[in-house]
C-alpha cells in the first residue's frame, strides 16, 4: 500500500504538468487504471490495450526462454561439446549452463530493446502531451526474438530508436501507424547493416579466438545451407519441429510456437483467419516450386534448386514463417479488419514469403519483407471487400424493388 500511495501522491502532485504522463505509466504499468467509462458506451468489457499486450507477452515468454537455452545448445553443439545424434539424451543437453549462456546473450538484447523503446514512448508522451501507451511492451519483446543473437547493442539501439519514430511515433503513436514497429526495426537493420542480419552462422560463446574476434562464428543455418545446396546431416524434421536448431532467438521452436498461437486464439487475441491463411499461402507456393522441379524445367545446377526442392510442408518448420503468421501478420493494427480480407491478406504473406525465399538466395527468408509489404496494402484489401460489400447489396436492393 505505500508503494501505491506514494505513486498515487507523486501522479496527484505533477497532474497537468509535462511530466504527467511519464507518472502515469509508472502507475497504471503497475497497479488497474483508477478510470472508466460510466456512460455513452455499446458494449462494457475489462478488455484494455494493457490486458491484450500482456497476453501477447505470455504466449512469447516460452519462446524468449527457449530461444536462450537454445542459443546455449548449440554453442555446446557447436564446439562438439554435445552429440547431436544423442539428443535429449546427452547429459549435457540438460545442463543449466545452456540457459545461463543463452541468458548471457539474450537478455541484454532484451534490456536495450525495452530501455531504448520506452524511453523514446515517454519522452514523446511528454512532449506532446499524452498518456505513453502499452503498445511498446510488445513491440520490446518481439525485437530480441527476431534479429541474431550476436548482433552489438549498440547497432539494436539505433534500429530501435529509428523503429519507434519512424516507424511509429511520426504516424501518432500506438494505433495510428501502418507498419508493424519490430518488423520496421528488423527491415532498418537489414537494409542498413546486411552484413551482420546475413543470419546464416551460429554464434559461438566464449571460445577460443578465432580470426581476431573472441567470440567464434561456426556453422550454418538451415536456410542458408538450403540455399547453398549443402547437407544437413544430422539434423533431422523432430530437431526442426522441437527447436533444437540454429536461428532467431524466438522462430526456431516450432512447438512452442503453434502453443502461442492455440492461446492468442483462445483468447480472441490472434486472428485464426490471418494465421490459417497464412500457413495455406505458403504451402501453395510451396508446391508450385515442388512440381517445377518435378517437371524437370529447373536443374540441380540452378542456384533455386536447394530451396525449391525442399518439401512445400518443410517450409513451415525450417525459417520465420510460423512465427511471422502468429506473432507479426495479426497485428490488430497493421493487419486487415474484415474477415473476407484477412484470408487475402494472410494467404499474400505466406505466398510472397516462400517466393522471396526461394528467389533471394543471399538473404532465404522473406517473411517479413512480404508482412511489411501487405501491411502497405491492407487498407486497400480492406476497402476493396467492402466496397464488393455494398455494391451486392446495392444490386440486392434494386433486385428486390424491380
Amino acid at each position: 500500500m505505500g508503494l501505491k500511495q506514494n505513486l498515487h501522491n507523486l501522479k496527484e502532485k505533477y497532474k497537468g504538468t509535462k511530466m504527467a504522463p511519464a507518472f502515469n505509466a509508472i502507475h497504471t504499468f503497475l497497479y488497474l487504471p483508477n478510470e472508466t467509462t460510466h456512460n455513452g458506451t455499446h458494449i462494457k468489457a475489462a478488455d484494455d490495450l494493457k490486458r491484450t499486450m500482456n497476453t501477447v507477452i505470455m504466449a512469447l515468454v516460452p519462446c524468449l526462454i527457449f530461444g536462450m537455452f537454445n542459443a546455449g545448445y548449440q554453442h555446446h553443439l557447436a564446439l562438439g561439446a554435445i552429440e547431436s545424434a544423442n539428443g535429449f539424451f546427452d547429459t549435457l543437453f540438460w545442463s543449466w549452463n545452456n540457459l545461463v549462456i543463452g541468458l548471457w546473450k539474450v537478455l541484454p538484447l532484451v534490456i536495450v530493446s525495452y530501455g531504448v523503446g520506452l524511453l523514446i514512448e515517454f519522452i514523446f508522451a511528454i512532449i506532446n502531451k499524452h498518456e505513453v501507451e502499452e503498445g511498446y511492451l510488445v513491440t520490446g519483446m518481439l525485437v530480441p526474438l527476431i534479429v541474431p543473437i550476436d548482433i552489438p547493442l549498440w547497432m539494436l539501439a539505433v534500429a530501435v530508436a529509428f523503429g519507434v519514430v519512424i516507424g511509429k511515433e511520426v504516424f501518432g503513436g500506438t494505433g495510428m501507424n501502418i507498419l508493424n514497429p519490430a518488423l520496421t526495426i528488423r527491415a532498418f537493420l537489414f537494409f542498413a547493416y546486411p552484413t551482420w542480419m546475413s543470419g546464416d552462422k551460429v554464434w559461438v560463446h566464449g571460445a577460443v579466438e578465432r580470426a581476431g574476434t573472441p567470440d567464434a562464428i561456426s556453422g550454418e543455418t538451415l536456410l542458408g545451407a538450403y540455399a547453398q545446396n549443402t547437407s544437413l546431416a544430422g539434423i533431422d524434421y523432430w530437431d526442426m519441429f522441437w527447436g533444437l536448431i540454429p536461428g532467431s532467438v524466438g522462430e526456431t521452436s516450432k512447438f512452442l510456437i503453434i502453443i502461442g498461437a492455440l492461446f492468442l486464439i483462445f483468447t480472441k487475441i490472434g486472428s485464426w483467419r490471418i494465421i490459417l491463411s497464412t500457413i495455406v499461402g505458403a504451402l501453395v507456393m510451396g508446391l508450385i516450386f515442388n512440381g517445377v522441379v518435378d517437371a524437370g524445367w529447373i536443374g540441380e545446377s540452378s542456384k533455386f534448386y536447394g530451396l525449391m526442392s525442399v518439401p512445400f510442408w518443410q517450409h513451415l518448420i525450417i525459417g520465420s514463417i510460423l512465427f511471422g503468421a502468429v506473432y507479426m501478420a495479426t497485428d490488430p493494427v497493421t493487419a486487415s479488419q474484415t474477415n473476407k480480407g484477412k484470408w487475402i491478406y494472410g494467404f499474400l504473406i505466406g505466398f510472397i514469403s516462400i517466393m522471396i525465399r526461394v528467389f533471394n538466395p543471399a538473404y532465404p527468408e522473406g517473411v517479413f519483407l512480404a508482412i511489411l509489404l501487405m501491411n502497405v496494402f491492407a487498407p486497400t484489401i480492406d476497402h476493396y471487400v467492402v466496397q464488393g460489400n455494398v455494391k451486392r447489396r446495392m444490386k440486392r436492393l434494386k433486385t428486390k424493388t424491380a
